[in-house]
């Protein structure tokens, strides 16, 4: 057959082709499209949810170490709470500090190893609670005393470091000096009080708020007041400026605006997604999540053996 002869697509046919063309096209895309819109809302629903559990696991554990009958909120709200954070454990090594007659500033020695923190030094200025065991036959005088360190030396060679046995091999430890007249109160100067062994707690002091960021997103923020930090976001965006609400309850579950009475601490969180997410009706809009957390605050006394009354009782 010659070329002249052979027959083409007529434009009837081609019509047909193009449009059933574009209906698996269409199709195609809108299974693509689809696709990437349950993408990007499952991405998005995840971070949501890590951000929460992040929240939920970052806040208890702070507020777990608190001891409101000693101190420790030094200030507390709707949206923020100031308090010490326990950031440091360290045990006391023999010789025992000399208690019983002028205090003068105090020297304490302290185990190198077992340390336990996100430091395992001391530095001038750091700020100690030191355990102060008082009258060992009871727990109604246990307390926790708040120190300064001035000076820092290598310490003596703890023996009693480490597992006994014939292996133990004795390591070097701390040796702490503290402000002038650290024992204000005389009644505490007593021989023997602070013991071996005893645990001493470092600390900062830091504020967890709401706070609006520069992006224009409300987060809940850490700021590190014993290290004059700037406010560092922990967690969000949040739905807004009332992202976050603190809730304070006393040892019998009555709301306390008391700072030294508070025995639990509720957190509701409530984060959005970072950005809008194109739903199956084709409207953008916000993720929202919450979660609802109540934190026993481990450290602080009830009304028992090893309260102080009134302060832990109300």
């Amino acid at each position: 057959m010659s070329l002249l002869a052979r027959r083409g697509f007529s434009l009837i046919e081609l019509m047909i082709a193009l449009v059933l063309l574009g209906l698996v096209s269409a199709a195609v895309y809108k299974v693509l499209v689809n696709n990437q819109r349950v993408y990007l809302a499952q991405t998005q629903t995840i971070d949501l949810q890590q951000n929460i559990r992040a929240a939920a696991a970052i806040l208890p554990a702070d507020l777990r170490e608190i001891d409101a009958a000693d101190g420790d909120i030094a200030a507390m709200g709707p949206d923020s709470i100031q308090m010490r954070a326990m950031r440091q454990l360290a045990f006391v090594c023999p010789p025992n500090p000399l208690m019983g007659g002028g205090i003068g500033q105090l020297t304490l020695n302290l185990r190198a190893t077992p340390m336990y923190g996100n430091r395992q030094t001391f530095q001038r200025n750091d700020s100690l609670l030191i355990y102060w065991e008082g009258n060992p036959t009871t727990r109604t005088d246990d307390k926790w005393l708040v120190a300064q360190v001035k000076t820092v030396a290598a310490g003596p060679f703890c023996s009693d470091s480490g597992p006994a046995g014939p292996l133990t091999v004795p390591t070097q430890g701390f040796q702490l000096t503290f402000q002038p007249q650290w024992i204000i109160d005389p009644t505490l100067n007593v021989a023997g009080a602070i013991t071996s062994g005893a645990p001493v707690r470092g600390f900062d002091v830091v504020t967890y708020r709401v706070y609006q960021s520069a992006d224009g997103n409300s987060y809940l923020g850490q700021r590190n007041l014993s290290q004059n930090s700037a406010i560092q976001p922990v967690v969000g965006p949040l739905t807004g400026a009332n992202g976050v609400t603190f809730s304070y309850y006393d040892s019998v579950g009555a709301v306390t605006p008391l700072p030294a009475q508070v025995a639990q601490i509720q957190i509701v969180l409530r984060a959005r997604t970072t950005s809008p997410i194109r739903g199956a009706d084709g409207v953008q809009a916000y993720k929202v999540d919450s979660v609802v957390t109540r934190v026993a605050l481990r450290n602080n006394p009830r009304c028992g053996p090893g309260s102080a009354p009134p302060r832990s009782c109300g």
